[in-house]
């Protein structure tokens, strides 16, 4: 029995799905107008004083906070089912199905949020670990209901979820420094494969 886990931004995509899941909600004037107003904080974040789950929060709280949490899944499964395979490399994808077709399975972890990869990943049948919103009154807070699923948060998942010592190999696949820990737990690990 093996397993294979997969980055999603960067490692699957062409582009980062957060970055086109904005431009898509709100429109790409909404979206530029809204990074001229964060962009303290975006400085802040490539200076590296602000860390990586607080500008990325700030940054959906920013668009998306007090949405109508039903009006943003509709809006999200519309993202996930028509425009993500835009932005997907063919070698990618051909990785996957070889996993599936060896009968290996084939685990997604990214730091993106689940509501726009889900669909996505329930059409390509592969298992999803993510970062996760937080809902209150069927609106959104503008903040994490999970910790963010980057750097080391991404192995502590694989290991809360899959008991690894079950499978006789594991595979991972990452395009940055914030999969590092995720290649480390694999047996044969793959660093910008698809480029």
């Amino acid at each position: 029995m093996n397993i294979s886990f997969f980055d999603f931004d960067g490692t699957i995509t062409t582009r980062d799905s957060l970055i086109e899941f904005i431009k898509f909600s709100v429109g790409k004037f909404t979206y530029y107008h809204g990074l001229l107003l964060l962009s303290p904080m975006l400085v802040a974040y490539v200076l590296k004083f602000v860390p990586n789950h607080r500008a990325k929060e700030k940054m959906l709280a920013h668009f998306f906070k007090d949405w109508d949490a039903d009006h943003f899944k509709k809006i999200a499964d519309q993202y996930s089912l028509q425009e993500i395979d835009k932005i997907i490399r063919p070698g990618a994808l051909d990785k996957i199905s070889w996993h599936q077709q060896q009968g290996h399975q084939v685990v997604i972890v990214s730091a993106s949020i689940e509501c726009w990869l889900k669909e996505w990943c329930k059409k390509q049948n592969v298992e999803l670990i993510s970062t996760r919103l937080e809902i209150k009154d069927g609106k959104l807070t503008g903040k994490f209901s999970t910790r963010n699923c980057h750097g080391p948060e991404k192995a502590r998942r694989i290991k809360e979820l899959y008991d690894l010592k079950q499978y006789d190999h594991v595979y991972a696949y990452g395009d940055s420094n914030g999969d590092k820990e995720l290649l480390e737990l694999a047996d044969s690990r793959f660093y910008k494969p698809f480029r």
